[in-house]
C-alpha cells in the first residue's frame, strides 16, 4: 500500500500527469454544476411522488442513477451521456451488417471521424425523442406545467445538455485520463452516495431498518467488490514460443513469452449498452404517452383507454425490476449478448495469429495460422461465457438485494452501478498505471 501511495505522489509531482487529473476533476465540478441547474415549469413534488412508486425502482431509477440524480431534480443534464451510448450502440451494430460502413470504418482517421459525426447527429434525435417522452410522462402526473414554449424550450435544454456531456467526455478522453464517457457515468453515480449514505443512516436511526440488516448488506457489498476486481484482472495467458533467426553471426528469438486473454474482455461497456437496449421500449412507451400522439392513433378507432393501457403494460413489461422475472431475464441475457458482441469488436484472433506467425511466434502444439485462430477463438468463447455470466448476475442482483437484505436505500450495492464504479476505477488506475511507466517510475497499482 505504501508503494501505491507512493506512485500516486509521483504521478501528482509530474506536470503532465498532474495537469490531466486536475483537468478530469475541473471537468467532474463542471458536470456536477451543471446537473444543478433546474429547467423551468417543474413541480418536484409530483416528480418525487413519481420516482417513489414503480418508475422509481425500475427503468427511472435507472436513468436517474445514470444521470447524477438529474432526471430526478430534472435539471438541463436530465438526459445524461445515454442518448449518447444508444446511438453509439447502433452505428457499431451497423458497421457489422453493412459493407459500406465497415469499409468506411477501415478507410482510417478519416472514415472513423465520419462514423462520429453521424453517431452525434442520431445523438441528437435520440435526444429530442427522449425528452418529449420524458416530459409528456411527467406532465401526465403533473410535475411539469406551462404551455408549448415551455415544453419546447425544455427539450432544447435537455438536447443541449447532452451534447455539453458528450463534448466534456471527448475533453476528458483527449487531455485527462482515462474514457470519458465512462468517467462522466462514474461521476454521476458517486454524486448519489452522499445522499444514499445519509438516508439509509436515518432509517437505521429512525429503527425502520435493523443493524443487522445493515451488516449484511455491507457483506454484499464487500464481496461483490471483490469478485468484480478478480473477474476484472483475471487472465488466461495462453503460451508462446518464438523461433530462432540467425541474421548474420547473431541469433534472434527462441524466447517464450505468454498472449494474456482476460475473462472480461469487454469491461463494463457491456452492461451500459445492455441498459441502453433494455430502457429504449419503456423511453419509446414514455413517448407515446402523449396526449396528441394517443389522439392521433384514437383516429383510426382505438379507444384511448386501450392505447394508454396498452402502452403502459409494455413499459411495464419490459422494464426489468424485483417484480417482474421476465424483464430482469431479458435484461441478463442482453448482457451476455453484449459481452460478446463487445469482445468480438475489441478482440480480432484471426488478426493475433496473424501477427503471430509474420513474428515467428506459435503457440506449443498449434499450428501457426488458421489453427491458432481457431484456437484462440475457443479459448477466448470459453472464458467470455464466465465473465459474461459474472456481469449478467451482478447486473440483476440490484433489483434484489433490496428486498433480500431490507434495505432499498442505498442503491450502490450489488448492481451495474458498482459494477461500472469498481470497473471505470480499475481502467483509469491501469492508464494512470501506463502514464507513470512511461516515465520509468513505479506505478501504485501494482507492487
Amino acid at each position: 500500500m505504501k508503494e501505491r501511495l507512493a506512485g500516486l505522489a509521483q504521478a501528482v509531482r509530474l506536470p503532465d500527469v498532474r495537469k490531466r487529473i486536475f483537468f478530469v476533476l475541473a471537468m467532474f465540478a463542471v458536470y456536477v454544476a451543471c446537473a444543478h441547474v433546474p429547467l423551468p415549469g417543474v413541480d418536484r413534488g409530483a416528480i418525487e411522488q413519481l420516482f417513489s412508486g414503480a418508475f422509481g425502482g425500475g427503468i427511472g431509477g435507472l436513468l436517474d442513477a445514470f444521470a447524477g440524480g438529474s432526471l430526478k431534480r430534472f435539471s438541463v443534464l436530465a438526459l445524461g451521456i445515454m442518448p449518447y451510448i444508444t446511438a453509439s450502440i447502433i452505428f457499431q451494430l451497423l458497421v457489422m451488417a453493412i459493407p459500406a460502413l465497415e469499409q468506411l470504418q477501415k478507410e482510417g482517421e478519416w472514415g472513423q471521424r465520419k462514423i462520429r459525426e453521424w453517431t452525434k447527429y442520431t445523438t441528437v434525435g435520440i435526444c429530442v425523442l427522449q425528452g418529449f417522452g420524458m416530459i409528456s410522462l411527467f406532465r401526465s402526473v403533473g410535475g411539469v406545467t406551462g404551455g408549448g414554449f415551455i415544453i419546447a424550450f425544455n427539450v432544447v435544454m435537455m438536447v443541449s445538455g447532452t451534447v455539453f456531456l458528450m463534448y466534456i467526455g471527448e475533453q476528458i478522453t483527449e487531455k485527462g485520463i482515462g474514457q470519458g464517457v465512462s468517467l462522466l457515468i462514474f461521476v454521476g453515480i458517486m454524486t448519489r452516495l452522499p445522499q444514499d449514505l445519509a438516508r439509509t443512516v436515518k432509517l437505521m436511526m429512525g429503527g425502520q431498518i435493523g443493524i443487522g440488516n445493515v451488516l449484511f448488506l455491507a457483506g454484499i457489498f464487500t464481496l461483490t467488490i471483490y469478485g468484480i476486481i478478480k473477474v476484472q484482472q483475471a487472465e488466461r495467458k495462453i503460451p508462446v514460443q518464438y523461433a530462432k533467426r540467425v541474421r548474420g553471426t547473431r541469433v534472434y528469438g527462441g524466447q517464450s513469452s505468454y498472449l494474456p486473454l482476460r475473462v472480461n474482455q469487454a469491461g463494463v461497456m457491456p452492461i451500459i449498452f445492455a441498459i441502453a437496449v433494455a430502457m429504449f421500449p419503456g423511453q419509446i412507451g414514455q413517448f407515446l404517452m402523449n396526449p396528441k400522439i394517443v389522439q392521433s392513433i384514437s383516429a383510426i378507432g382505438i379507444p384511448e383507454d386501450t392505447i394508454y393501457n396498452s402502452i403502459q403494460t409494455m413499459i411495464t413489461f419490459t422494464s426489468p425490476s424485483e417484480s417482474n422475472h421476465f424483464a430482469s431475464l431479458l435484461y441478463f441475457v442482453l448482457v451476455i449478448l453484449f459481452t460478446y458482441f463487445y469482445t468480438a469488436v475489441t478482440f480480432n484472433p484471426e488478426q493475433i495469429a496473424e501477427n503471430l506467425q509474420k513474428n515467428g511466434g506459435a503457440v506449443p502444439g498449434i499450428r501457426p495460422g488458421e489453427r491458432t485462430r481457431d484456437y484462440l477463438d475457443k479459448i477466448l468463447y470459453r472464458i467470455t461465457l464466465a465473465g459474461a455470466i459474472f456481469l449478467g448476475v451482478v447486473a440483476v442482483m440490484q433489483f434484489y438485494v433490496g428486498p433480500i437484505t431490507g434495505v432499498s436505500s442505498f442503491n450502490l450495492v450489488g448492481g451495474t452501478s458498482l459494477l461500472i464504479i469498481v470497473g471505470v476505477a480499475l481502467d483509469t488506475m491501469q492508464q494512470l498505471e501506463a502514464q507513470l511507466l512511461m516515465r520509468h517510475y513505479r506505478g501504485f497499482l501494482y507492487a
